[in-house]
């Protein structure tokens, strides 16, 4: 230990550059995740997520840069970091042939796992991502959001305590997904670290304690979902007035409460917004106001931007947009 020197973290990459022919897929990728958290990497197709995950999981060597994970180097030790990970998402390790049940066991027993713990640990985990009942026939049989369930189970046998997930929801119904959630928020408290990609920015949003945004294989933006939101700015309030006649003296009103004169209004929806800073007190004295001047309000509220607003604003398109 060189004095009070910064741990790196449980998985930690600086400077990470990675090439197809012309296309920069990483041009320089810093990440430090701590031990126990999870950082979701958010960005839209083709932004590099992929690349970075491949790079860090030993599947694909980088042009230049370096990684450690579980604090073992990527590029000398290759092996040793295999033994520390799980890994799930575009790339299954399904065997067509086998059932659900017997694929679950092979990987336990893979990992050295007794055939009465591979075969508990299997039981448990087809219960949970809702493939009890198809447990017994062959993989080939399954469609594909079972196939999807069964690789992220697979990833899970052995409870590693580093684990990647590309783009684990991808393709799931929003029962699943949240099934999935759960299973990742009960890993992640039992210890386990978490890299997760991800172009669900409600997802990121949900489950990762630290985000970073990508695009066009750099880091453009790195914090918490709320120090994300708070650098686009922060709340708006929006009053929808009841009578088209009181827009005027409405907008006047909000534009004293607002910072500035950055007031929109729409006259067909007879809406107004207004951004603010002062949250739900300031609500109230808004509705006050707007009642002492004897303007009646069909609906009010304050909205906070969302992860899409960061990225809209990070990035200028939305993270879906770019398939």
């Amino acid at each position: 230990m060189k004095g009070m020197h910064h741990m790196p973290g449980a998985i930690h990459a600086e400077g990470l550059v990675k090439t197809f022919g012309k296309v920069r897929a990483l041009d320089g990728v810093d990440l430090d995740v701590p031990e126990g958290t999870v950082l979701g990497l958010l960005g839209p197709n083709g932004a590099g997520k992929t690349t970075a995950v491949r790079v860090l999981t030993t599947l694909l060597k980088p042009d230049s840069g370096k990684a450690l994970v579980a604090g073992i180097d990527v590029l000398k030790h290759p092996n040793e970091v295999r033994r520390h990970i799980g890994l799930s998402g575009q790339f299954a390790a399904v065997d067509e042939y086998l059932t659900g049940r017997e694929n679950l066991q092979m990987v336990g027993q893979l990992y050295q796992m007794s055939a009465k713990d591979a075969k508990a640990r299997a039981a448990e985990l087809l219960e949970r991502f809702g493939l009890g009942d198809a447990a017994d026939r062959t993989a080939k049989t399954y469609s594909g959001g079972m196939r999807r369930r069964l690789d992220l189970a697979a990833a899970l046998v052995v409870r590693p305590p580093v684990m990647f997930m590309d783009e684990p929801t991808t393709g799931l119904d929003p029962r699943n997904r949240l099934a999935l959630w759960e299973v990742i928020q009960d890993l992640v408290a039992g210890g386990t670290t978490l890299l997760l990609t991800t172009q669900y920015l409600e997802e990121a949003d949900r489950l990762a304690h630290d985000i970073c945004v990508i695009d066009h294989g750099k880091v453009i933006a790195r914090g918490t979902s709320d120090q994300l939101k708070a650098q686009i700015g922060g709340e708006r309030v929006e009053v929808v007035v009841h009578e088209r006649d009181h827009l005027a003296t409405a907008t006047e009103i909000l534009r004293g409460f607002g910072k500035g004169a950055d007031v929109k209004v729409e006259e067909h929806t007879r809406k107004i917004t207004v951004p603010v800073t002062g949250g739900a007190k300031l609500l109230a004295e808004v509705i006050r106001e707007l009642d002492a001047q004897g303007i009646e309000i069909d609906d009010i509220g304050l909205r906070r931007p969302t992860l899409d607003d960061v990225f809209i604003s990070l990035t200028g398109h939305a993270a879906e947009d770019t398939k």
